[in-house]
């Protein structure tokens, strides 16, 4: 029986839950902003996580206060952020925050920014 692989590093995206999207609309919505957290991090964390085959962790917030909410506190530990604001060209007013890209970054410390969240 082989051994689950250890995740040094992963990126978790986040979701708002009291904006009505299609499954899809979500979907999209959380691509952009692992694209995005992406860019913004170093060299050593988008090698790490590349060669680790790049974990994803999809959570649920229930508010654009509570993603401003971690968005700062991921800044503040040094975490690469993409907060997602839509276009509003199909479900949902244009301007409207609905996603939150945090990492790739150490998984121990996004575990403490974002542990008591739940999984989409």
């Amino acid at each position: 029986m082989s051994r689950e692989p250890e995740f040094k590093w992963k990126q978790c995206l986040i979701i708002r839950t009291d904006v009505k999207m299609s499954c899809g609309k979500k979907c999209a919505q959380v691509a952009h902003a692992a694209v995005m957290a992406y860019e913004h991090a170093g060299k050593e964390a988008k090698k790490a996580w590349l060669s680790e085959g790049q974990k994803k962790v999809v959570l649920k917030a229930s508010s654009e206060r509570a993603l401003y909410e971690l968005k700062t506190a991921a800044e503040f530990a040094g975490i690469p952020t993409s907060l997602i604001q839509d276009a509003g060209m199909t479900e949902i007013p244009p301007g409207t925050i609905t996603a939150l890209g945090l990492g790739p970054a150490k998984s121990e410390v996004l575990d403490q920014i974002t542990g008591d969240l739940t999984l989409l």
